[in-house]
């Protein structure tokens, strides 16, 4: 497996870096505390084509490698773990559409979420209903030509602004994915503020009371909605989810060596401290290997390989819980400087708990990494079972 990055990639790594020190990390706590994100930066990032990096390029997108795309969403993370989810969602919903939309929703639809002229949202959690998608709550019911949907979706992730969403709802007593546009009379959100962390993600409560959309707006067949439509979506939210911790993460480390090299303590930059530098050295630790994890899921991505679910669930699993390390000890290593909003600390920390919840929680992860590997346990028995019969031994 080549874990170098080629000439383009190093090209782009830069572009992303730069960008983000320009336009992103600077005011990153100012979007926080106004818990939003400036119109004119999300314009400039449709013009720079980030929002269509992953279209196809049929439909107007880049169609960057994997690896590419999650050095972007590694550099947003660093900069605004809240606007990295802005992406998050936006390519969950075109990702999705390239994969199990028609023809007729991706000629439509991939364009306009190509230049952002359309923002996409992912549709799946409701006030009882987490992690078990299968089981929402919101209902659509067919009526002739078209589908009625009625239910409630919270915890939307730049649900305040999206044009486009992508819902989860039962159909038949199926879980069933369908396009609803913002404008789709009977359809509102409303905005959650108040967060622990992701202040600037936007999200919102969406309500559809008695939605009226064409049946063509349904995405896949009936019962697709979980296993296959919400699974796709849910397995490249992950992977973004994966860099963009890295990026948190790589942050702190950034943030301790900068304020270490300057607090002085019983005569001493604390940087020389031991107990500071065991900080600081376990961060640089888990840094390096979450970029592996990271380097390795974009590689199974690439190649469309089956393992990719696992790599994926692997790597989110563990770059956020170091990732929460990371911040807790980042904040530690600046004291009470570190409690206040004078430092990128404090939201790092509140952000990194996020990161553990959002896109199928860590216990989820925990889950489906145990059930893979005894899967695997098992297949591997079953493999040396049958060399032993084959060379009689």
């Amino acid at each position: 497996m080549e874990i170098e990055l080629n000439t383009a990639q190093k090209a782009a790594r830069d572009e992303f870096k730069i960008f983000v020190d320009e336009h992103v990390a600077p005011f990153a706590d100012e979007f926080d505390s106004k818990e939003r994100i400036p119109d004119i930066l999300i314009r400039t990032i449709c013009e720079r084509g980030y929002m269509g990096a992953m279209v196809p390029k049929e439909y107007g997108g880049k169609a960057v490698d994997a690896l590419t795309w999650g050095l972007l969403c590694e550099e947003i993370g660093r900069g605004s773990a809240s606007l990295v989810s802005l992406l998050t969602v936006h390519s969950m919903v075109s990702q999705t559409l390239a994969k199990w939309g028609n023809e007729e929703q991706r000629k439509k639809w991939l364009p306009k979420l190509a230049t952002g002229e359309s923002i996409g949202a992912f549709g799946l959690t409701e006030p009882e209903v987490g992690s078990d998608g299968k089981s929402v709550l919101t209902e659509a019911i067919a009526d002739g030509n078209d589908h009625i949907v009625n239910g409630e979706k919270r915890w939307i992730s730049f649900g305040q602004i999206a044009d486009l969403f992508l819902i989860l709802a039962q159909l038949q007593g199926k879980p069933t994915a369908f396009l609803i546009e913002r404008n789709t009379e009977g359809f509102s959100a409303e905005p959650i503020s108040g967060m622990l962390g992701f202040r600037s993600a936007m999200l919102a409560e969406l309500n559809m009371n008695d939605c009226r959309i064409p049946s063509g707006n349904m995405v896949g067949n009936i019962g697709f909605g979980f296993s296959h439509v919400a699974g796709t979506a849910l397995d490249h939210g992950r992977y973004c989810i994966s860099w963009a911790s890295l990026g948190l993460l790589q942050g702190c480390v950034n943030a301790c060596l900068e304020y270490a090299g300057q607090r002085r303590q019983f005569g001493a930059f604390i940087k020389d401290h031991q107990l500071v530098q065991e900080m600081i050295t376990e961060m640089a630790v888990h840094a390096k290997a979450a970029r592996l994890m990271c380097y390795h899921a974009a590689y199974q991505k690439d190649r469309g390989d089956p393992s990719l679910i696992m790599e994926t669930s692997m790597a989110k699993y563990f770059n956020s819980r170091v990732a929460v390390k990371a911040a807790l000890n980042a904040v530690q290593i600046h004291g009470a400087n570190g409690c206040s909003d004078r430092y990128p600390v404090a939201r790092y920390l509140r952000d990194a708990k996020i990161l553990e919840i959002i896109e199928g929680s860590n216990q989820m992860q925990q889950i489906i990494i145990s059930q893979y590997t005894h899967q695997e346990h098992i297949k591997a028995k079953r493999q040396a079972l049958i060399k032993e019969l084959e060379t009689g031994s």
